[in-house]
Formats: structure tokens, C-alpha cells, sequence
């Protein structure tokens, strides 16, 4: 194996480590509030309200999986569903001020926990983590590697 294929093996492994370590540590940031819950209330505020096939696209998820997320998140008061101004056939999804309070609380605590796990990490190296990251989410154009 060469040095390229075993650092590949050595990614995909650290990776799905990765994930699964956010996974668990999303249910200790808030209980109610899943990793996708907290995902899709973090791109609802980025976003200012999309429509829920706008989230299935833009995740890449079944629009049934996406369907049952806002309807969780709509039964916590979490988000809500607007006409939209431009064609009234169209629901936008917003976050509730409910919605707003428990995004900014878990942010909080995720980013406070990412601040504990590289503590002690050189700022060139948090530099340089943050644009390999950025750039392997950038990925190739079309590209899906999950």
C-alpha cells in the first residue's frame, strides 16, 4: 500500500471517529436536539427560512428523512412554517425565537467543546486544520463522497 493509499485509509477511519464522537456528543449539547436537528436549525438561520426541499437538496437527504425532522422540530416549537412573500403556495420554514435560543445555547456549547479539544494545538496548526477541512467539504465540483 502505498503512502497516499494508506493516509486515504487513515482519513476515512479518523472521519467516521469523527462522526460518531459529534453524534454522541450532540445528544449531551441538548437532549431533544439531534446532530441533523441542530444541523437544520443552523442552516435555517444562515439561510433566513428555506423550504424543507431545500434542506432535503442541500443535505443530500430524502425528502421523507427531512420531512420528519421539521416535523419533530415544528412540535418542539422550533420552527415554524411562513407563506412565502413571493407565491403564497409556498412554505418557508423559520426558527422560532424557541428555535433561535436553543441553536445559540448549543453552538455555545459545541464551540466551547472544540475550544477544550484543541487547546492545546499551535495556532498554524488550527489554522491549517480549518482550511483542510474547508477544502475537503468544498470537495469537487458534483462530487458526493458520503
Amino acid at each position: 500500500m502505498s503512502a497516499a493509499e494508506s493516509a486515504v485509509e487513515t482519513i476515512q477511519r479518523e472521519m467516521t471517529i469523527f462522526a460518531r464522537r459529534a453524534r454522541a456528543s450532540a445528544g449531551r449539547m441538548h437532549p431533544e436536539l439531534s446532530l441533523v436537528s441542530y444541523t437544520l436549525l443552523g442552516h435555517l438561520e444562515e439561510r433566513g427560512g428555506c423550504r424543507a426541499t431545500d434542506l432535503a437538496a442541500h443535505y443530500a437527504l430524502d425528502k421523507s428523512t427531512v420531512s420528519r425532522q421539521v416535523a419533530a422540530l415544528e412540535r418542539a416549537g422550533l420552527i415554524e412554517r411562513r407563506l412565502a412573500p413571493e407565491d403564497h403556495r409556498v412554505q418557508v420554514l423559520h426558527l422560532t425565537e424557541a428555535g433561535q435560543e436553543i441553536l445559540a445555547q448549543v453552538t455555545r456549547s459545541r464551540r466551547a467543546a472544540f475550544r477544550e479539544r484543541l487547546a492545546g494545538w499551535p495556532e498554524e496548526d488550527l489554522v491549517r486544520f480549518a482550511a483542510y477541512l474547508e477544502r475537503y467539504n468544498a470537495g469537487p465540483a458534483g462530487a458526493d463522497a458520503d
